[in-house]
């Protein structure tokens, strides 16, 4: 039988090849970077060749280290799925999903009957606290966030980009004294969601009225609590087009045909560690 390279030279390697960065991938390993960097410079020498360009402040695959990880990392993947079957106690997968409430009601729980019908095997439980990314690993195995940046160190799934919707109450449009210009923002409060205050930004300089502020700001934690402040006429709502499309709320409308690509987008995320999990994998695959 021919000889294999160290199991741990393997994981160190494909870990560097799918995060970029030595000091992540011995982060998720629990490796100090010296003895991440020893274990890939192993695996290179028991090929006789190098695997990476190192570059400064940067390692990327070169050639070889691309064909390589093509035909290793599904194997141990497989290698991964086998030993967790065969120590599982029960043929249940739970998967620990934090996300943010309106994303929840709007856009998953609809589709879970379809995720249930194509895997009954995989339970979720379902956070809906805040903070989800720091908690990564430490009670959750992925969120859905909203969010401008994410963290290099992270697994990142851009799940769809969105524009900036001024959304009100029907009759600032269809009342007496409509609102058809955006200069008239100096009349209203704008109702803001403290995870997404560019929007308003975005949308201002968009419309070229940066310089015109609002009679006042309202601050939200809650998306669904946001839309119903605008429906009760409260003020108008900066959010986005998917979570006006999604309410099917006929008390609301759509002010300014204004196009405004928005600063924020819905993230699958999770430690790249993670997607060794069957459970985080075939929800990831999935959504």
């Amino acid at each position: 039988m021919r000889r294999l390279p160290p199991l741990g030279a393997i994981e160190a390697f494909i870990q560097v090849a799918r995060l970029g960065s030595v000091k992540a991938a011995a982060t998720e390993l629990a490796l100090s970077a010296p003895a991440l960097s020893r274990r890939v410079q192993a695996l290179e020498r028991f090929i006789d060749r190098p695997l990476f360009e190192r570059r400064h402040q940067a390692i990327v695959l070169n050639a070889d280290g691309e064909r390589l990880l093509a035909q290793i990392a599904p194997v141990l993947d497989s290698l991964s799925d086998a030993v967790e079957a065969m120590t599982s106690t029960t043929e249940v997968l739970r998967l620990r999903l934090g996300i943010l409430p309106l994303y929840a009601s709007q856009q998953l729980f609809p589709r879970l009957g379809e995720l249930r019908a194509a895997h009954p095997e995989l339970h979720l439980d379902i956070d809906t606290g805040g903070h989800g990314v720091a908690r990564l690993g430490e009670g959750l195995d992925a969120v859905i966030a909203l969010a401008r940046e994410v963290d290099p160190q992270l697994y990142a799934r851009r799940l769809a980009r969105d524009k900036v919707y001024v959304i009100a109450a029907r009759r600032f449009l269809e009342g007496p004294n409509p609102i058809t210009e955006p200069h008239q923002i100096r009349q209203l409060t704008a109702l803001i969601h403290r995870e997404m205050p560019e929007n308003f930004t975005a949308w201002r300089v968009a419309a070229g009225v940066e310089d015109i502020e609002p009679a006042a700001i309202d601050y939200f934690d809650s998306g669904a609590l946001l839309l119903e402040a605008a429906a009760q006429g409260l003020g108008v709502a900066f959010m986005h087009e998917s979570q006006f499309q999604q309410a099917r709320d006929p008390r609301l409308v759509h002010l300014f045909d204004i196009n405004v690509e928005s600063p924020y987008s819905y993230y699958f995320l999770c430690r790249p560690r993670a997607l060794h999990q069957r459970a985080v994998r075939i929800f990831h695959d999935w959504l």
